[in-house]
């Protein structure tokens, strides 16, 4: 028996994303033209799913991509346990082939299992960024509502989809992700939650 229904998004795309710039949780911009429009099509497509609460992070991004839910008058709770991974020194900078090597340094540590690695001391590593997704496990499952969208961020969720479903955050690049995508995860009775939509963007098919 399914006890919850999670549908959780990624914020529709900002400039920095278009341009490849690193943003974060440093890093604070509303959506572009693009990202209003992935917003508008993940509506059309799923404003009929009768959702008791929205959560998103306490970053524009995310808050902007659910707008139009907001009107519907579907109460909004905002956690900062949802905002991105903190990555410190590379938020906000241009990717040079120096800064490409270090992070692909940084996301092969972490693929060997040195999760408490990160990219300077300002930064946050996936186990940091793992504790209060804990935090925000702890608050949904004391909570009544059913039917729930979560509007968060790429990285989050790579290492949300690990948190859930039980498995190592060495394994987070098994988890896609692009501008406006859902994952839907299912709880069930048992305890257990189970990936039903994995990055799903039939909605952006015609964009």
């Amino acid at each position: 028996m399914i006890k919850k229904e999670l549908y959780i998004i990624r914020h529709g795309q900002t400039e920095h994303n278009a341009k490849g710039i690193v943003q974060g949780k440093g890093v604070n911009l509303s959506l572009n033209d693009k990202g209003r429009k992935q917003a508008e099509a993940f509506f059309k497509a799923y404003k009929e799913v009768p959702f008791e609460i929205v959560y998103t992070s306490s970053l524009i991004r995310a808050q902007e991509s659910i707008t139009q839910f907001k009107e519907l008058g579907i109460p909004h709770e905002i956690f900062s346990e949802l905002d991105e991974i903190s990555w410190g020194d590379f938020e906000g900078a241009h990717a040079t082939q120096e800064s490409d090597l270090e992070f692909k340094q940084l996301l092969e540590k972490w693929k060997n299992g040195d999760i408490h690695a990160k990219p300077s001391e300002t930064a946050e590593s996936p186990f940091e960024l793992q504790q209060r997704q804990e935090k925000f496990i702890e608050h949904l499952l004391t909570t009544p509502e059913e039917k729930i969208l979560i509007a968060t961020h790429g990285r989050f969720i790579r290492a949300f989809m690990c948190t859930l479903t039980g498995r190592p955050l060495s394994e987070m690049e098994n988890f896609h992700h692009v501008n406006l995508c859902l994952y839907k995860v299912n709880l069930f009775s048992d305890g257990k939650f189970e990936i039903e939509l994995n990055c799903e963007q039939a909605h952006l098919s015609e964009l």
